[in-house]
């Protein structure tokens, strides 16, 4: 008898498969909120990425010192329960090949990505590409994948340059840094909802991001939400970023934002059974078309299927025992 075939296998399409990675980003500046964050992470299974931050985290003139600290606490973390990146400086910056030199040459294996703020176009991000790989073959270890802030014109206008190198997983949108490269021309409401949501600005540069990250699958995450403490705000501004502009991860700045972020990016509890349903019947019958609740199913479907239960799966929700025993 023939083995099951997995959909991984199965279902193969042209072009980069988009990562599955958890849908909200947590930013954390100093030690204490690192850690803590670490042992949140822990509690809630995986279900956010933490990036430390090098960048806005770091007093000026004690980059290194900063650096360092986010080393030694990388290495000092056993066994993480989700994936913890790093925030580096800016190319532009005199301290970023010093971040990039410390953290891969002392914390390499435990980074699981770099996020390279403020790029003006792509060869900005290829210059930073090639010091991340030669510093980590230096070091042995493999280069991290990146996630690349575009909140400048010039990134915006090669979104999908960016988007194309191989080594991009995210493209983050910063609004607060876009919004301030407009010269006053765009109000501070356009940094909070509903401006966000409706200036024509900020349409055209959430869609236009989307469309190049996912044309080269790469995830489209959503800029943070101003409002620290109020978890239905931040509840509301990620389903429109993903409902009505197709984000798949949203940046979170303070603890309270997580959860929120979380339910609201990922897929409903519904969708998540319906997909795994179809992938079941789907695999017995070989990938070929089938009748499901009097509908027609078939590959282009079942990718559909497939990446609403690999996002589930990232999010840590809870599977049906079925779709977790077969397929994870």
């Amino acid at each position: 008898m023939t083995a099951p075939v997995h959909p991984r296998d199965a279902l193969h399409a042209p072009g980069r498969e988009i990562a599955a990675i958890a849908p909200c980003e947590h930013i954390a500046g100093n030690e204490k909120m690192i850690v803590k964050a670490i042992a949140l992470q822990r509690e809630r299974r995986g279900a956010f990425d933490l990036t430390c931050d090098c960048e806005d985290g770091a007093v000026v003139g004690a980059e290194r010192e900063h650096a360092a600290m986010v080393a030694r606490v990388l290495c000092a973390t056993d066994s993480p329960a989700g994936r913890i990146g790093v925030r580096v400086h800016d190319v532009t910056h005199p301290h970023w090949r010093d971040d990039v030199d410390i953290l891969l040459g002392e914390a390499g294996a435990r980074i699981a990505y770099l996020t390279l703020p403020k790029p003006e176009g792509v060869a900005d991000v290829a210059r930073m590409l090639d010091a991340i790989g030669r510093r980590a073959a230096l070091a042995g270890v493999p280069a991290p994948p990146v996630h690349v802030l575009v909140e400048t014109h010039g990134a915006l206008a090669q979104a999908a340059a960016i988007a194309a190198l191989p080594a991009v997983e995210t493209l983050d949108f910063g609004v607060m840094d876009f919004v301030s490269a407009h010269h006053g021309a765009l109000g501070f409401d356009a940094m909070r909802s509903p401006g966000q949501f409706e200036h024509p600005v900020l349409v055209r540069a959430k869609t236009e991001l989307v469309a190049a990250a996912l044309a080269h699958g790469v995830v489209p995450s959503h800029n943070v939400s101003l409002a620290l403490r109020d978890p239905e705000a931040v509840r509301s501004d990620a389903r429109i970023a993903r409902e009505r502009f197709g984000f798949l991860r949203m940046w979170s700045i303070h603890p309270s934002q997580i959860a929120p972020i979380v339910q609201a990016m990922s897929p409903s509890h519904a969708e998540v059974e319906r997909s795994g349903r179809i992938l079941l019947a789907a695999q017995a019958a070989s990938w070929g078309p089938i009748d499901h609740d009097g509908e027609l199913h078939d590959r282009a479907s079942y990718r559909h299927c497939w990446n609403v239960v690999r996002r589930a799966q990232a999010a840590g929700m809870v599977l049906e025992p079925a779709v977790a025993a077969t397929f994870f």
